[in-house]
């Protein structure tokens, strides 16, 4: 499977310079690279992006994350293997990128005091940029059909 063109972000050099700034601002919000990618991966498993799935999934495989915990973040309620703030983040990540399937608040008040209770303000921030940059990269990836495995660029 070949993509119906290359990634936008790098047809419009100012598109890949913006989302730059926003992973940069991510990175500086105090989230553990394992916690974005474990966020990145379910707002990509909700979206269909194989190749978001696949990246993310590697990314998280890189870091020495067990099979059980990568196997099971489409089921995190279930699974055993998560942290109240992951649980959390991973709840804000459901909600968030779930948006059209609201029928009351995007965010409940009480997922967003849950949140507050494990992250900060500037990691809240952080979160929230990651779940909205990985939909861009999601709804871009499945527009153009990247594939799994695709090196962009």
């Amino acid at each position: 499977m070949q993509a119906r063109m290359k990634n936008p972000a790098y047809v419009l050099p100012n598109g890949m310079k913006g989302i730059g700034g926003l992973f940069k601002a991510v990175g500086e919000g105090g989230l553990s690279p394992v916690m974005q990618e474990i966020v990145g991966l379910r707002a990509s498993q909700i979206n269909g992006c194989s190749a978001c799935v696949h990246a993310h999934v590697q990314n998280l495989r890189k870091a020495g994350e067990s099979d059980e915990r990568v196997a099971t973040v489409a089921a995190w309620r279930e699974a055993p293997f998560f942290t109240d703030a992951e649980r959390a983040a991973l709840e804000l990540t459901e909600a968030v990128t779930r948006l059209a399937d609201r029928s009351g608040d995007a965010v409940p008040d009480a997922l967003w005091d849950d949140v507050a209770d494990h992250f900060d303000e500037r990691q809240i921030a952080a979160l929230l940029l990651l779940i909205g940059v990985t939909n861009l990269f999601n709804r871009i990836n499945a527009a153009i059909k990247e594939p799994a495995g695709a090196s962009w660029g």
